[in-house]
């Protein structure tokens, strides 16, 4: 039976040997959880009647309903009517939610139905008119601060104009931007949102865009 032999220049004093240095194992870390990961969560505790985690529901995701309502509609009341309505609903369906897909699916799926109904009953009955709406917007942000009076008008014309452009769009259109364009949704669940097939809502986007660029030729740089 042979036996495993060190080489000659081997020796006893394992200080001796070119090793490098020990280190303990680092600590394995969880990775962060994403918002939709926490949304879920909450909702999960508001399916069993935690109010607390339904108030911190709302405030994760209040700005977000409120600015695409209001991008939508183009009144900043009217936003924040429609995002409380979109809460309730939350609140009293939370007995059926099923985490399915991802939560702001789910929430931009209310708020689209909530919106569409408000565009459709202000169609019929002419109550609100275009120059009344954007008279009226105000932008959830606040404005940079600004020292050149000149800049500051050109600024407030693009944006009243940017605003005018995207509220002049059909509503599918319309909200397909304010959730690409601000929300930053990715594509397919813009699909899930207005129950549209992915070529189909890029079409969709892509026509709104031409749309919007020949609105805002006078104040883009765009042929």
């Amino acid at each position: 039976m042979s036996t495993l032999s060190l080489p000659a220049t081997a020796t006893n004093d394992f200080s001796a040997w070119n090793m490098p240095d020990w280190k303990p194992p680092q600590a394995i870390t969880s990775p962060e959880p994403s918002i939709d990961d926490e949304n879920v969560r909450l909702m999960l505790r508001v399916r069993d009647g935690d109010i607390k985690s339904f108030e911190r529901l709302v405030e994760l995701n209040q700005r977000a309903v409120i600015g695409t309502v209001a991008r939508m509609l183009n009144n900043l009341d009217d936003a924040h009517d429609i995002a409380q309505q979109v809460f309730v609903r939350v609140w009293r369906s939370a007995e059926r939610y099923e985490p399915s897909a991802k939560f702001t699916t789910w929430l931009f799926t209310i708020t689209r139905n909530l919106v569409f109904n408000e565009i459709r009953r202000r169609t019929r009955k002419r109550e609100v008119s275009l120059d009344e709406q954007v008279e009226d917007h105000h932008h959830d942000h606040a404005a940079p601060e600004r020292h050149n009076p000149d800049v500051a008008a050109q600024q407030s014309e693009l944006e009243n104009a940017i605003d005018r452009a995207i509220e002049s769009l059909p509503e599918k259109q319309r909200l397909a931007v304010s959730l690409r364009r601000y929300e930053d949704l990715p594509y397919e669940e813009i699909c899930e949102i207005l129950g549209m097939s992915l070529s189909a809502v890029k079409s969709l986007l892509f026509r709104a865009r031409n749309d919007l660029k020949e609105k805002l030729a006078g104040f883009l740089d765009v042929d």
